[in-house]
């Protein structure tokens, strides 16, 4: 079992750590402007993940049916379940370019950004909006290739799409001085350059893959499934992505060097959140694949194996962070105020991974037997404890306490996933 987690862990970690790679390439290029540069492309960068991460259905969702599906060696499923996701994708993009206006104006109203960066923000968003069909498909096939056990096509694309967006981010940024929306363009031309990438690995699948029928893609009955076990993942993820939003927006109010802060520590979550989720992947695929074939001693043995592995990396991202915590700070600016604002803050780093680990893996588990609901009420019951405890400790504008409230987010998370498994096991939904 050790053999099948690290074979689709570790390509699932090189893939998820470069995207990290590439939003610290992004911070690093604005913070050695300025901390307005900085904080405008945090919070750019922030809105993009309020909006794709409420979209992470089409992957996670994905990857649960076609992993029980491939399970159940079921080709006709797997061709369906690809197709309706891509499907439901491209209209869900359509849908974010049409309505771009207001969706900004109003994320801009809710996360209270400052006028002093806003332009910067709009510019950005104005552009990388129109990568949207391309994230979303991306997100779809992904998914599928998770769901059919293959972690290693996944980490091609993805080094595939950041090296370009990285390189192409540079050259914007300091040979064209483009600014902030040198970066947008990178990752537009990125986006749609993994899609070409993506199409043609699906076609080395051919033989898996059956002929698309229109009246299967909408069949009714199994369009409603499909939608009903992404709504609940997609509420679950809209939740969790406004804890975020939300943490954000509160720093916001603390003032630009606050804000700057945040963005540097979230950006040290990142790594983690990204890293564990490699373990997380791995549970996705083989909880799938041992659900859907009713193998419950190998659908146990990757849950423990999962966790055990879950909390390895933890602990070496904090030994990690400890030792060189301030040297990682001067990757992303070289303003020494910035620079002397952030070291207080470090502590929180130490506990980020032992405090998220739980609630990282169970997600996977929990997608892989498709328990959406579970999901779901996991994250709605930590939000609203972290809600409540923030606004106990938010009269004292401390920003150490506004940390320790999210810390706890994380933390409970985990706690109350743990507490649903154990109490209904593989019965769980």
């Amino acid at each position: 079992m050790n053999r099948e987690i690290l074979r689709l862990a570790i390509p699932n970690i090189l893939s998820n750590i470069s995207v990290p790679l590439l939003s610290t390439v992004d911070t690093a290029l604005m913070g050695h402007q300025s901390s307005l540069h900085l904080a405008a492309v945090g919070i750019a960068a922030m809105i993009f993940n309020l909006i794709y991460w409420n979209f992470g259905f089409l992957r996670m969702g994905t990857t649960g049916m076609t992993a029980q599906a491939y399970g159940e060696k079921s080709n006709t499923k797997l061709t369906n379940t690809l197709a309706r996701a891509v499907f439901l994708s491209l209209s869900i993009s359509i849908l974010l370019i049409l309505f771009q206006e207001p969706i900004i104006r109003f994320i801009a109203y809710a996360m209270n950004i400052d006028q002093s960066y806003y332009p910067m923000v709009e510019a950005y968003f104005d552009i990388r909006i129109f990568a949207a069909p391309a994230t979303l498909a991306l997100y779809v096939m992904f998914g599928w290739f998770f769901g059919v056990q293959n972690a290693i096509i996944p980490l091609i694309l993805t080094l595939f799409i950041n090296t370009v967006n990285i390189v192409l981010s540079y050259y914007f940024v300091n040979t064209l001085k483009l600014g902030i929306e040198g970066v947008a363009y990178g990752t537009v031309i990125a986006q749609y350059s993994g899609v070409i990438l993506a199409l043609a690995m699906i076609y080395r699948y051919k033989n898996r893959l059956t002929s698309i029928q229109i009246e299967m893609i909408l069949n009714k009955t199994e369009l409603l499934k499909f939608l009903n076990i992404n709504k609940d993942i997609f509420i679950r993820t809209v939740a969790l992505t406004f804890a975020f939003a939300f943490f954000y927006a509160q720093s916001a109010k603390e003032g630009e060097m606050a804000l700057a802060v945040t963005v540097i520590l979230l950006q040290f979550l990142s790594w983690i959140s990204f890293g564990i989720d490699g373990f997380a992947y791995a549970a996705e695929s083989l909880v799938g694949k041992y659900f859907g074939a009713k193998n419950w001693e190998k659908f146990e043995q990757a849950i423990r194996y999962s966790f055990y592995w879950g909390f390895v990396l933890a602990s070496f991202y904090a030994l990690l962070y400890y030792f060189a915590g301030e040297w990682l700070v001067g990757i992303y600016t070289d303003k020494a105020d910035l620079i002397e604002a952030t070291k207080p803050y470090l502590v929180w780093t130490l506990i980020m991974g032992f405090a998220g680990v739980a609630g990282f893996v169970w997600d996977g588990v929990f997608i892989g037997m498709t328990a959406s609901k579970a999901m779901r009420d996991s994250v709605m019951i930590s939000l609203l404890i972290f809600i409540g405890i923030f606004y106990l400790v938010k009269p004292y504008h401390s920003l150490h306490l506004y940390w320790l409230s999210f810390i706890l987010f994380l933390f409970l998370r985990g706690i109350i996933q743990s507490w649903m498994f154990y109490k209904h096991g593989k019965k769980l939904i």
